[in-house]
């Protein structure tokens, strides 16, 4: 290994980091400080080439190889012991293309550094909560956020993507060119290959209405009812959702309140501003909020809000479920768990998916629960290690209580570690196809770290008896 790295170093315009070397500390550290492991080199591409050598180094010398774009994956899996690290990070080019409305991104490029150059334009595409989290991995395995009910879901507004496979190839994926692999990737996670580059369909998203509104525990059953209904007819320009949060210490929470628990709505309207205060003001008419900062804002201020409770160095255990009806029992069981979050940096977000994202039929990507009407997430955040257990304890616990009102599979991008037996639920109705493409573009499972779907095997010749 040694000297295949050695012969890495000569071959990548980018710098290969490896144990002992200046750096090496830092840059084998990723966002879920829980997971500690030592690479054998950490290669930051600096192009299209450098991931291609990155590949087919690891596949001649069958290295695991770790992806690494944003760095947010809460699993880790953009590191491994003793693996290859393609690391994206120096690949963040955003260009946009006014007249064909379109945006292309780097392989290595976070939400607040496209929003900050489409936002120039007038422009915007559906990104995540936080502006840290990378383009890739949130398009990949779907891409839930803000601007979800009004465009779709991030990979659903991916027009092309620039792919290195397994084999070190090179190639485009788009509807007309390798259309199966342009299929996989819009919700297939990164099972299929490095992809170097994205090109989005944008929209026009300049100055929304919305922000954080913080109700009484006593008041939540009302707010999660009335939240169920208002839902099904709001207008696609809002992009709410309700959740559980501790308040953080901020001028607009009352200071003898700060550090308690609430139930919070989070809101997102990408329209006229008298008709967003319209409709939260039906929020305000079910419960009087303790605190609230609502206002007019761009966009890429409201997707970078929150960006100072979740740093760099947490530690990370995450569940997700699928529901397509919130009941009043589920209701119940989410009044009974959220209070109990434990930390300011942990929350419990229950993201509308209807809309946009039904427009998009159940086989026309891989994303694989167009059925559902809500995606839940338990996103247990902290910063003491020594709380693992009872923190752990209280997202499995949660997560082990809404299972009977929820339906098989969650989000893979909220998936933890220990979800690889959940694998086929949470790719929905489209795994064994995924399979399929999956023995095409990577037969020997080279990108095995992610939520992995493995490829479906070759049949014997008729007569075998192998």
């Amino acid at each position: 290994m040694t000297q295949a790295l050695a012969a890495l170093k000569d071959r990548v315009a980018g710098t290969v980091i490896r144990p002992g070397d200046e750096g090496y500390e830092e840059a084998r550290r990723v966002y879920n400080a829980m997971v500690d492991v030592r690479p054998a080199a950490i290669v930051r591409c600096a192009n299209d080439e450098d991931v291609v050598e990155v590949v087919r180094a690891a596949a001649e010398r069958r290295l695991d190889l770790a992806v690494r774009g944003g760095g947010h994956s809460v699993p880790g899996f953009g590191t491994a012991e003793g693996a290859i690290v393609a690391d994206l990070s120096p690949m963040q080019s955003v260009h946009v293309d006014d007249a064909a409305r379109t945006a292309t991104a780097g392989g290595g490029t976070t939400w607040g550094r496209f929003n900050d150059v489409t936002a120039a334009h007038g422009l915007a595409t559906t990104g995540g909560i936080i502006s840290t989290t990378g383009v890739g991995g949130l398009t990949l395995g779907g891409g839930i956020g803000y601007l979800s009910r009004g465009f779709g879901l991030s990979c659903d507004n991916l027009v092309s993507a620039r792919v290195v496979t397994a084999d070190g190839s090179l190639v485009t994926a788009n509807a007309d060119e390798n259309p199966d692999l342009f299929w996989a990737l819009r919700g297939g996670g990164g099972n299929f290959g490095v992809v170097t580059e994205f090109t989005f369909r944008v929209h026009p998203v300049t100055t929304i209405y919305g922000g954080p509104m913080f109700f009484e525990l006593s008041d939540g059953v009302a707010l999660l009812r009335y939240f169920r209904d208002f839902i099904t007819t709001a207008p696609r320009e809002f992009g709410g959702f309700p959740a559980f949060q501790i308040a953080p210490p901020l001028p607009f929470v009352p200071a003898d309140r700060a550090g308690q628990p609430f139930v919070a709505l989070v809101s997102c309207f990408n329209g006229p501003a008298e008709e967003g205060e319209r409709l939260l003001q039906g929020f305000r008419d079910v419960a009087m909020p303790v605190a609230e900062h609502i206002g007019e804002m761009p966009y890429a201020a409201l997707n970078s809000a929150f960006d100072g409770l979740v740093p760099p160095g947490l530690q990370h255990y995450w569940k997700a479920a699928y529901v397509r009806e919130m009941t009043d029992e589920a209701i119940a069981v989410h009044m009974e768990h959220g209070p109990k979050v434990p930390t300011v940096n942990s929350t419990v977000h229950l993201y509308p998916i209807d809309g946009a994202v039904h427009d998009v039929s159940a086989d026309a990507t891989a994303f694989g629960h167009r059925d559902a009407n809500f995606a839940p997430v338990i996103a247990g955040m902290w910063p003491d290690p020594a709380d693992n257990e009872k923190n752990i304890r209280w997202v499995r616990e949660y997560y082990a209580a809404i299972a009977p009102h929820s339906e098989a599979g969650g989000y893979v991008n909220f998936a933890s570690p220990d979800d690889q037996d959940k694998v086929a639920d949470n790719y929905g109705a489209n795994y064994r196809r995924l399979s399929e493409v999956k023995r095409r573009y990577d037969p020997d499972n080279l990108f095995h770290l992610n939520q992995n779907i493995r490829p479906v095997p070759v049949p014997s010749p008729r007569g075998s008896t192998a």
